[in-house]
């Protein structure tokens, strides 16, 4: 790949794990996607299952689980746009998407993987580099 210099690989990744982050936030505050009051209420009670499912659903529409959500999608995403506290963003937006391949354990179509896994390791990456 020398015709594609590190850095930008490392720009395009970190923006587009930034992406991944606020393209939700935006999408629960102005409601381009879903109606409903509760960002959390139709992930946690329809799309849960596996050994998990009941403690998540009982989180689902939680005033407090819906603001901590949110107030992650935003400070995660944003950490990353801007290239400031990727470290952190990086391992709580690791935690996250492990909790939410918990939530879906086992995962649809494969006994283990899947992109909450994949972007979980992505994220970590990206907080365990130094900046130069």
């Amino acid at each position: 790949m020398s015709f594609i210099k590190e850095k930008y690989l490392w720009l395009a990744l970190r923006l587009s794990m930034a992406w991944i982050f606020l393209w939700p936030f935006f999408d629960k505050v102005f409601g381009l996607g879903f109606d409903g009051v509760s960002p959390t209420y139709g992930f946690l009670t329809h799309a849960t299952q596996g050994p998990f499912a009941g403690i998540f659903q009982a989180m689902a529409g939680n005033v407090i689980v819906d603001w901590l959500f949110m107030l992650g999608l935003l400070g995660i995403g944003l950490a990353l746009l801007i290239n400031k506290k990727v470290r952190f963003a990086g391992y709580m937006g690791a935690l996250l998407m492990l909790l939410m391949w918990l939530a879906v354990m086992p995962p649809e179509h494969n006994p283990f993987l899947d992109d909450h896994i994949v972007y979980g390791l992505l994220l970590l990456l990206l907080g365990s580099q130094e900046k130069k």
